[in-house]
């Protein structure tokens, strides 16, 4: 198979198949377009279901390939991250774009929801303007037709010059059609009577493109418009390949620089495709049998709405998130696997082997120790953390097949707006509910660096994983005033340092979009097939950290520096007036977040602790520095000094909150 992007990291195997037809495959196809429109689908439609993911070189950002066969035409399939124009403003924008001009391809697959046409339209003009060979496949036109839309595809395919499908890739309807047009050759120029006019700015298109003289894998008027709205990129790689004829260039657009039009040329520009999509949009969408307002759109807009969709949100979270994943799963799933599977069986079995096969004590502590690879470390990651994002992940996938998340995303975007996010940092936060580690590599979707810090930064602070909510809820549900204060606590904090960061991380916070979906009754197929493709992520990625884990508390034990550490952390629990033994909690809520908290659990129980020192135990646990699998999980996406610089400031605000708790708690003289 092709390997247009560098070395590649296998995902999974293509079958065999696949793999013959990658061998003879001499023709390359690309998917492009918005999410959630149904690229993967069509994708595995075309392919199977073998693909191999890797990232863009340089990048976070994933791509899938994989091969396919219509009769005796081989090909090569790229599915791309979403992409919304072609003058980037996104990660993933910007890695499309680049894929489309590093690589020849044979055919540009431009998939579309078909509800929203008129919208897609405009990155359909700017793939023809590109001079692509584009196929508009107008997806999900059983959902434009339950809304009584009627859309004449001949018309718009005479329109714009391009083949154009109708599909419900979900069903299979419109792939003979779509396997036919593949199949056949379409000249390109049959596109160009729909290349637009920009009033203005065609003299400046004309001029730039007359000082265009290299080979550039798009055509020379769509570098002219990308150079006329300022793309940084588009200029870089001009000035290197043409470094006098940049100069001439930028001679040429000093006029729109100094009259301050270069965003008005953006924007204009942007204006006019809109106004010709909505024109034409009008010329081959009708409507008919409309009746009125659908109630799957008035649910959506309840579900987007403040007064009604925080209180399903609530609802969400205490039925999904709270009974389901915490209770369920962290308490009876967990309690079962644990004590009853590793407990009675595999943990002494694992043991008494090693002890009699290894004579060393030492060896043997490093395996089957009290903090072993295999009887903390495996015991930890498969009984205690695997059952919890298992269901965490099959609630995940639920909400994302119903088609809730993005409705979400508008309903918290304000609020997230005020600490530097936007509407799609939901994802990761919620992630951050079933596993921290899990959902400091997803904010690596996320639009910009400075958003991808920021989340870093709250999920390190004060977003507890599952494992650890669950026993912190049931251990301070004994004190309900507690609970409630704790919450109360951690929801100030995560709105405190999301601002605070927000003013010290420099940068702006990137425009929010994103293409909501129907509102859809989960598919138990597609619900599986998510749950077990992230649970084997989990496997691979997650698993090694906590076998690490082990082999740091072993090396931790063995040089003496665990009980160094405790001996120094003595010192702040004192401060905040905790036993001596909180120190050890918190300690081993580095390495196991739901250890820690197990330790409180025992301190309260043994009555050490009074109901106001059980919340401060609990609040300076919970904002306690990262696990380590989370805190390695943050090096490896952001570096040794960032994970290090977010790891102090989160112990000083973890102590500093509770120095805060105590001294306040003391002065009022309020009791638990």
């Amino acid at each position: 198979m092709f390997q247009p992007f560098g070395n590649r990291k296998n995902e999974s195997d293509h079958g065999a198949a696949a793999g013959a037809a990658s061998e003879a495959s001499d023709h390359r196809i690309v998917l492009v377009g918005s999410p959630n429109v149904g690229k993967s689908v069509l994708f595995a439609n075309l392919t199977g279901y073998y693909a191999t993911v890797s990232n863009y070189p340089g990048t976070t950002v994933s791509i899938a390939e994989s091969s396919g066969q219509i009769e005796d035409f081989a090909f090569d399939l790229v599915d791309t991250p979403g992409m919304y124009s072609f003058l980037p403003l996104t990660e993933e924008e910007r890695v499309t774009r680049r894929i489309l001009q590093q690589e020849s391809f044979d055919k540009v697959i431009h998939v579309v929801d078909a509800k929203n046409l008129d919208r897609s339209l405009m990155l359909t003009f700017q793939l023809i303007e590109a001079g692509l060979p584009v196929i508009l496949v107008l997806n999900m036109m059983d959902e434009a037709r339950a809304k009584g839309l009627v859309i004449d595809t001949a018309e718009l395919e005479d329109r714009l010059g391009i083949p154009v499908v109708g599909s419900v890739c979900t069903t299979g309807e419109g792939m003979d059609d779509l396997r036919k047009r593949i199949r056949e050759d379409h000249p390109r120029n049959r596109a160009e009577k729909s290349l637009q006019v920009f009033g203005r700015f065609e003299t400046y298109v004309g001029q730039i493109q007359g000082h265009l003289s290299a080979d550039y894998p798009i055509a020379a008027r769509s570098v002219a418009l990308l150079l006329l709205q300022g793309d940084r990129e588009i200029h870089d790689m001009v000035r290197e390949r043409e470094p006098e004829a940049h100069k001439a260039i930028s001679a040429v657009l000093e006029p729109l620089q100094s009259d301050s039009l270069q965003d008005s040329a953006e924007y204009i520009i942007s204006t006019m495709r809109k106004e010709r999509a909505q024109t034409l949009y009008h010329r081959i969408v009708s409507l008919k049998g409309a009746g009125g307002t659908s109630l799957n759109e008035r649910i959506s807009g309840w579900l987007m709405h403040p007064l009604t969709g925080i209180p399903v949100l609530f609802a969400i979270l205490y039925f999904g998130l709270y009974k389901f994943v915490g209770v369920f799963g962290a308490g009876t799933v967990v309690d079962y696997i644990e004590l009853e599977i590793f407990g009675k069986w595999i943990n002494p079995y694992l043991t008494q082997a090693f002890e009699a096969t290894i004579p060393w004590q030492t060896v043997n502590d490093l395996f089957v120790g009290p903090y072993g690879i295999l009887t903390l470390g495996l015991r930890y990651g498969i009984a205690i953390i695997m059952p919890v994002v298992t269901l965490f992940f099959l609630v995940f996938a639920v909400i994302e097949d119903s088609g809730y998340l993005p409705r979400l995303s508008f309903l918290l975007d304000r609020i997230f707006k005020k600490i530097g996010l936007s509407g799609r940092a939901v994802i990761p936060m919620v992630l951050g509910f079933g596993c921290d580690t899990m959902a400091t590599m997803v904010t690596r979707t996320l639009p910009s660096k400075r958003e991808q810090l920021i989340s870093i930064v709250l999920l390190s602070v004060a977003v507890p994983c599952s494992a650890q909510l669950g026993v912190i809820v049931g251990l301070l549900s004994t004190v309900p005033g507690a609970l409630i204060t704790w919450a109360g606590i951690m929801g100030a904090i995560y709105l405190l340092v999301g601002t605070l960061s927000s003013m010290i991380i420099p940068g702006r916070t990137e425009p929010f979009y994103m293409e909501i979906a129907p509102l859809r009754r989960p598919q138990l197929g597609n619900v599986l097939s998510k749950t077990f493709i992230r649970l084997k992520w989990y496997l691979k990625e997650i698993i090694p950290l906590f076998m690490l884990a082990s082999v740091l508390i072993w090396l931790g034990q063995l040089t003496g520096l665990f009980g160094a550490a405790l001996n120094v952390l003595h010192y702040p629990v004192s401060w905040i007036g905790l036993p001596q033994e909180t120190s050890q909690a918190f300690l081993f809520g580095f390495f196991r977040r739901d250890y820690g908290v197990a330790g409180l659990y025992d301190l309260h129980q043994s009555g050490a602790f009074t109901g106001v020192q059980l919340l401060i135990s609990a609040v300076t646990l919970t904002l306690f520095m990262p696990c380590i699998a989370q805190l390695l999980m943050t090096i490896r996406e952001k570096g040794w000094q960032v994970g290090l610089i977010i790891s102090a400031n989160v112990l000083l605000v973890a102590f500093g909150t509770a120095i805060g708790l105590s001294w306040a708690f003391s002065g009022l003289g309020i009791t638990l």
